[in-house]
């Protein structure tokens, strides 16, 4: 029998952007404008079964296929939509098909001192049975702010 097992974790990351927080905020909310910062770090890395619903109560989903043929799942439920504000999602991940990760995620977007976006991203997760864990991904979501940051300069 599987021994089953929940880690809580939360984690918050956060970044000042040169960009306003409206660019920043469409960086998330247009769909081609997320394509170029969301995603594996394996450029040999596929996608597949993307959807892009950004609305309150839409859906977000996309499967990210390794060279090595493992197969990780996202499907993302948006929550709340403050248009250059705040973003509140929930999300699950899962590898080849079994749930590996539940989170709750809330990002903000504030105008900075000296311009740009005062940015911050705060989740939530579960992770379940040993299959993913809160170091993977707070390093995952680190590159992501980093690519993001690097689009936005693009």
């Amino acid at each position: 029998m599987t021994t089953r097992t929940a880690q809580h974790d939360t984690f918050r990351i956060e970044r000042h952007f040169a960009a306003t927080p409206d660019r920043v905020f469409r960086a998330f909310a247009d769909p081609e404008a997320k394509a170029r910062w969301f995603g594996s770090p394996d450029p040999a890395a596929t996608q597949e079964g993307v959807s892009f619903d950004f609305s309150e109560g839409g859906r977000e989903t996309a499967t990210t296929v390794s060279p090595d043929g493992n197969r990780y799942g996202f499907a993302a439920t948006y929550t709340e939509i403050v248009p250059a504000e705040r973003l509140v999602y929930t999300y699950e991940m899962a590898l080849n098909g079994v749930r590996i990760s539940v989170s709750v995620v809330t990002v903000e977007f504030r105008p900075g001192a000296s311009g740009g976006t005062d940015f911050a991203i705060t989740e939530q997760g579960v992770y379940l049975d040993g299959l993913d864990k809160p170091e993977q991904r707070r390093a995952g979501t680190e590159y992501l702010m980093d690519a993001l940051g690097k689009s936005l300069t693009d």
